[in-house]
């Protein structure tokens, strides 16, 4: 019984690499990874959201994280992907994509061996950190994807959806596969 409490305890997160460092994010509000398709650019979009995917006939908006932290636009490359998360904003499910430059594994941690996120040093708000996960003796930040985007960056995120959901130019679902 002691072994399933210990099971119970553990928190799984899906790592990720973004601009050489590690980051995270639990692997309950991942639904999928795909490849890096070419994305539709939405006039008037904000720089941070590099344009929209057609994932299955659902427009989606694909946000790099690396715009967003002020480290820079991710490049893309063969292993670039986009991780597709489900957000919760004011009681909403919300369905994105977030770019990075290659998926690591799934780790579990237990609450134990996170840390609380410190009052310097990341590339991201405090506030959007749920802690320090410690992973091969190395540092992993733990995002909390529900507080990346402030409230007024999902507002700007369904305004490009929107956009390019009334002029149609979203890209055939030929272009989007799955990451095995």
């Amino acid at each position: 019984m002691q072994a399933n409490a210990a099971t119970q305890s553990l928190n799984q997160y899906l790592t990720f690499y973004l601009a050489g460092e590690e980051y995270a994010v639990s692997i309950l509000q991942v639904t999928e990874i795909i490849e890096c398709v070419t994305l539709t650019k939405v006039p008037g979009a904000p720089v941070w959201i590099r344009g929209v995917l057609n994932l299955r006939g659902a427009v989606v908006p694909v946000v790099d994280l690396g715009i967003k932290f002020g480290i820079g636009p991710t490049e893309v490359t063969r292993r670039t992907c986009v991780i597709i998360v489900e957000l919760t904003t004011n009681d909403e499910r919300l369905v994105m994509g977030v770019m990075a430059d290659s998926v690591h594994q799934v780790v579990e941690f237990r609450p134990d061996e996170i840390q609380n996120a410190p009052a310097f040093g990341p590339k991201v708000r405090v506030d959007c950190i749920l802690g320090m996960g410690i992973s091969n003796q190395k540092f992993v930040v733990l995002l909390d994807i529900d507080h990346v985007l402030s409230s007024n960056d999902i507002l700007a995120a369904a305004t490009a959806t929107a956009a390019a959901e009334v002029v149609d130019v979203v890209p055939s679902d030929a272009a989007v596969s799955a990451v095995a």
